[in-house]
């Protein structure tokens, strides 16, 4: 198979991790002042805690998913 047999869990393992880490960025890290107008100032707390979750759970079931098979 292309690039290995595993290639989607790998996938979903690294896009989950990055949206769990770039989420939680996003709430504790705000930018000091936004760049362009009409551009909020911080990241809505309630949708960035939902999609940090969701990749947090996409990453565990990829990692998962990695263990089991091999």
């Amino acid at each position: 198979m292309f690039l290995g047999e595993d290639l989607l869990a790998w996938l979903v393992l690294a896009f989950g991790g990055a949206m769990f880490v770039g989420n939680l960025a996003a709430i504790f890290r705000p930018r000091e002042a936004p760049r362009e107008e009409g551009e909020l100032t911080r990241a809505p707390k309630a949708r960035s805690i939902a999609m940090a979750l969701l990749g947090l759970f996409a990453a565990a079931w990829a990692l998962f998913t990695l263990i089991a098979v091999s």
